[in-house]
This record gives C-alpha cells, structure tokens and sequence, in this order.
C-alpha cells in the first residue's frame, strides 16, 4: 500500500473557538487514536489534498513536531455548503494488529454479457477490507470476463489471501444489467 507523509502542528487549544481560529489560518483540526494515548494536532489544509481528493487509499506518516507516527484515515467531516475541510480522524497503526481501510475495486477484463449488448455497472467503488498493514492491496481487482447479462458479482463472491471483507457479503460489487438492445435481440430469437 502506498504510504504518503504529512507535517503537523500538536494542539495545545481545544474547542469550537480554537478549531474556527485554525481554520481560518488554513489548518484543519485533526485527532489520531487508537494505542495507548490520543493526540490532537492541526495539518495544513493544502498538504492533505493529497489524501482527500483522490480514489487511492493510504498509510499516513504524521510528523507530529517531529514524533512519527503511523496511521490511516479514518474519517473527514466536511462543511455542508462550502464544502471546507472540518476536521479529520486517523486511526494509529498498531504493531501485530489488523487495520481496517476502504480500498479502491478495480474491474478487469471483458464480460460475456457486454459482448451481446449488456452494461456493466460498477456498484461498489470502494470496499472495507481487515488486514495487516503489510499485507494491504492498493485495489481489490475483479476480472468480470464470467459475467452473463443479469448476473452479479457480490462480496462474498471475491477471495483474497490475507485479506477479511468487512463490507457485508452480500453487498454487490458489479453486474452486467439488460438493456432495451438485449431485451428486443432476445425476442426476436
């Protein structure tokens, strides 16, 4: 998996009062637990861009004034309308303990139910996995050559070593659906 670095700041202020004044010098308020203590600190808005605005997922080095610690985005609370950062929770990764991340699907190869007029749809784009961090993929591949029109590929369908699915199995990731070019082409038959 790839890994991305980001500087930080420890927060010594807390609350609305303190978080609305970072916002406005172009910080964003952020938090990583998990392990043994919980640190507060602020990030420049500009250097987590990267992380946010992308379908990639990553491990996280936070260079909290100069203390290294690991971690993965675990959630990012936006303002409704202007669509500003708010705030960010990491999850720090631990020695010898699985994480959970969502991680891109990618699909791959030519379904049999496309070649005679069907359309694939993509209903999943991101899946939560349980893994050692190690062992985490950049993205889940699907190879949809099997695929007949109206079938699907559900979670539970996909196997991968070392890797837990923590989306629900029967939750779906894409199918080949009917079009009107495959319904009449089936009743002229």
């Amino acid at each position: 998996m790839k890994t991305l670095s980001i500087n930080a700041t420890k927060r010594t202020e807390y609350g609305k009062k303190a978080a609305k004044a970072f916002r406005r010098e172009g910080q964003i308020p952020c938090v990583i637990y998990g392990g043994s203590e919980e640190i507060s600190f602020t990030v420049d808005a500009k250097e987590v861009k990267p992380l946010i605005y992308t379908p990639n997922s990553y491990v996280v080095e936070i260079n909290i004034d100069g203390k290294v610690e690991t971690a993965v985005m675990r959630e990012v609370q936006f303002h409704p309308v202007r669509e500003q950062i708010l705030h960010i929770d990491f999850y720090r990764v631990q020695e010898g303990k699985p994480v959970a991340i969502a991680i891109p699907v990618r699909l791959t190869g030519n379904a049999e139910g496309v070649k005679i007029g069907g359309k694939l749809a993509l209903s999943a784009r991101k899946l939560i996995v349980k893994a050692m961090v190690d062992q985490l993929p950049d993205e889940i591949v699907v190879d949809v050559t099997p695929l007949k029109v109206g079938q699907t590929i559900f979670v539970g369908d996909l196997k991968f070593d070392n890797l837990t699915f923590v989306t629900p199995a029967t939750t779906a990731v894409c199918a080949v659906r009917v079009t009107r070019a495959t319904r009449s082409a089936g009743a002229q038959q």
